[in-house]
């Protein structure tokens, strides 16, 4: 369950950034409380999964899949592109992910 919990609080991490790109500052309250919705979800959901996942884990995959989520999706909705730096250092943020979950001997299967 550790695993689903930390999917949930990435994607609601991902929704609240959207969200707070739509609130233009807190001037628009649907996608001001979408946003502050959504960032509550993620940490409720990353306090859950930090029951079993070590915290440095944990942490560095969400804002790693998150990064690279919002990153992507700022892309797809709303615009805004990626130059080759921001490319390259999308790639590490993965390989760094990957890694933590494919050879790492502290984090739970």
């Amino acid at each position: 369950m550790h695993w689903i919990y930390l999917s949930i609080a990435i994607v609601a991490e991902v929704i609240g950034s959207a969200a707070l790109k739509s609130s233009a500052g807190f001037t628009r309250p649907g996608a001001t409380l979408l946003a502050l919705g959504a960032f509550v979800t993620a940490l409720f959901f990353l306090s859950l999964s930090l029951r079993v996942l070590p915290l440095g884990i944990a942490y560095a995959i969400w804002a790693g899949a998150g990064t690279v989520l919002v990153a992507g999706m700022s892309t797809l909705v709303f615009r805004q592109s990626l130059d080759t730096p921001a490319i390259c250092g999308i790639a590490l943020i993965v390989t760094g992910v990957v890694m933590i979950n494919t050879l790492s001997e502290v984090t739970p299967q």
